[in-house]
């Protein structure tokens, strides 16, 4: 099994920055790709990045140029630095964690929510 655990979520106003952290515990391995995903108010759930083990990155288009995805496999940790936040980004952020052979996220956190507003 494997723990996600979700920081750094808040309020921020429009044009700030966020940075969330998801730390990872259990069987979780150096070559699972994790992602973040977002559910807003009334809408689905959607991916907001993706990175592999070898540090291949993928973005929604809403947030390319403006989101920036890590890892650092040592401390089993994954973030999501945000800029030029916007009040749609508004959203439950879940980190996740997919097995190399899964075609969809196996594990997911409890999320932390983002609120940008003025």
């Amino acid at each position: 099994q494997v723990q996600l655990a979700e920081s750094g979520g808040g309020l921020v106003q429009p044009g700030g920055s966020l940075r969330l952290s998801c730390a990872a515990s259990g069987s979780i391995s150096s070559t699972d790709r994790m992602g973040w995903h977002r559910q807003a108010p009334g809408k689905q759930r959607e991916l907001v990045a993706s990175i592999t083990s070898g540090g291949s990155t993928n973005y929604a288009d809403s947030v390319k140029g403006r989101f920036t995805i890590s890892r650092d496999n040592a401390k089993k940790t994954v973030y999501l630095q945000m800029n030029s936040l916007k009040p749609e980004d508004t959203a439950v952020y879940y980190c996740t964690a997919q097995r190399p052979w899964s075609r969809w996220p196996d594990y997911w956190g409890q999320g932390t929510q983002v609120t940008v507003s003025s």
